[in-house]
């Protein structure tokens, strides 16, 4: 069985918990005999290629038949000479020939940007009527697709690279032209599709399902819809609309979606329409890696440290880990609290802790990666996730590999699946602090969450979840 995958970021150039969890995927999976084909939007070279296939839609030229297909669409001999030498020079009629080109790579979209519930079902419904999709309909407008203005040296650059190399640009983050990158993934997830062999489409997350679409659309293979997060446990009440939009188009669209967690199977069914049973629910797991070759290391003091590992946004409940914290140092004052990450609320949070009194006794590392995760991890002696609301959370199985015991938040899917870890309400800040105090005073409790907890993690392998990916797979091949 082969899969055709697509993730926004692959090891190791991972900025949270999704590139791990597509990697450990990848890697069940390739335990199990399923070949993958994954794609990322900016391949560095250095990815790690033991478990998949792994291609940078960077890489990947849009117009491989160019030529003739230029020269059709142009119309005009001197600028088929120009595109066919490489040349770069774009003026006048050039330009929006160029635009009538690269537009006919788009697939029609029923998303507009802000519609109401029923305008987006009024428009599925006028464009199933007149045949015009089946299923799979991407973000359309060369405005969006390219990210161009109508005129401008920044738009001319792209099409320039564009024409000389047949690629579009890719940064492969999450910067302020995330949208247009998101519809630039899609036209080349169309071209991917075309040229390789496989049995499903999958994609994770809603910045790589306009390209899930597409390449369903364009191999006529079924489509399954990871969902590792969706907006509202993002951003709470304030969702960008058109970002769950695209969600809703998704659930939509799919044949099976997959949630990670009873709890964001929840969450789907409140907040969107979706046909439940097309919801299929696969809890994460935590990489072999982290199971057998536990890094211990010197702790620089000799202080308890107590962490926050993950991105300091809302989601996360980065300022209830700052109130537990006041109320730990006034009984512990010998106690330090790390928070590891970057993120909106950073600044803010730092802010916090000086008001608080905390100045001496919280710690920013900024963003960590690689082993200096794991190393923060091991000089930890309590970790705690206070998220407010999180689909799954690997970061808890992570730390646990590590025996670091850990306290986690009831509004997580992992919640569904850990035994030997301390739950608390993220709201109750009390409940934590004395969670924390706890571990701190009761050793005989740390040495049963960390004895036990071994045994857990070592049962939750990558493996076991890849199998019931590869049972989706096959419903939909049956």
């Amino acid at each position: 069985m082969k899969a055709l995958m697509f993730g926004w970021e692959f090891p190791p150039h991972i900025s949270g918990g999704l590139g791990t969890a597509c990697h450990g995927l990848t890697r069940g999976l390739a335990h199990h005999g399923v070949e993958v084909l994954f794609v990322v939007p900016r391949a560095f070279g250095d990815e790690d290629k033991r478990f998949a296939s792994v291609i940078g839609a960077n890489e990947v030229s849009v117009l491989e038949e160019s030529h003739e297909v230029v020269r059709a669409a142009a119309g005009e001999p001197g600028l088929s000479r120009r595109l066919h030498a490489g040349g770069t020079e774009i003026v006048g009629e050039d330009w929006t020939r160029i635009r009538e080109l690269v537009q006919t790579l788009a697939i029609e979209s029923p998303l507009t940007p802000y519609l109401t519930e029923t305008e987006y079902l009024d428009r599925v419904e006028n464009l199933e009527e007149s045949g015009s999709t089946e299923r799979a309909e991407v973000l359309a407008g060369l405005e969006e697709l390219l990210a161009l203005p109508a005129e401008g040296d920044a738009g001319e650059e792209i099409v320039r690279r564009l024409l000389r190399s047949g690629k579009l640009p890719f940064s492969g983050g999450y910067g302020p032209t995330l949208m247009a990158e998101v519809a630039r993934f899609a036209i080349v997830a169309a071209q991917v599709a075309r040229r390789n062999r496989f049995d499903v489409v999958h994609c994770h997350d809603w910045m790589t399902l306009p390209a899930g679409l597409a390449a369903a659309r364009a191999s006529g293979q079924p489509l399954v819809f990871h969902v590792h997060a969706c907006e509202y446990d993002r951003s709470g009440e304030n969702v960008n609309p058109r970002v769950r939009d695209i969600e809703q188009l998704g659930l939509d669209a799919a044949d099976l979606v997959v949630c990670v967690s009873h709890y964001t199977a929840g969450v789907l069914r409140k907040r969107y329409r979706i046909d439940p049973e097309k919801i299929r629910v696969v809890h994460n797991a935590v990489t072999q890696k982290q199971q057998v070759d536990l890094l211990h290391v010197e702790k620089a003091i000799p202080d308890p440290i107590v962490l926050f590992l993950g991105r300091v946004t809302f989601q996360k409940g980065p300022d209830y880990f700052l109130a537990a914290a006041a109320r730990v140092v006034k009984l512990e004052p010998r106690v330090k609290f790390v928070m590891s990450g970057s993120g909106d609320m950073l600044p803010v949070m730092i802010e916090r802790a000086a008001e608080l009194g905390l100045a001496r006794h919280v710690h920013f590392t900024g963003f960590l990666k690689g082993e200096d995760v794991e190393r923060m991890y091991a000089m930890a002696d309590i970790y705690v996730m206070p998220s407010v609301s999180e689909p799954f959370g690997i970061t808890p199985l992570e730390a646990m590999a590590l025996d670091t015991p850990v306290i986690v938040s009831r509004q997580s899917g992992v919640s569904e699946v850990l035994r030997n870890a301390l739950k608390v309400d993220f709201w109750d800040v009390d409940d934590i602090a004395n969670k924390v105090l706890a571990l701190l005073r009761y050793p005989a409790l740390v040495e049963q969450l960390t004895l036990e907890g071994r045994d857990e993690i070592r049962m939750l392998r990558w493996e076991g979840p890849a199998a019931k990916v590869i049972e989706v797979y096959r419903e939909l091949a049956a």
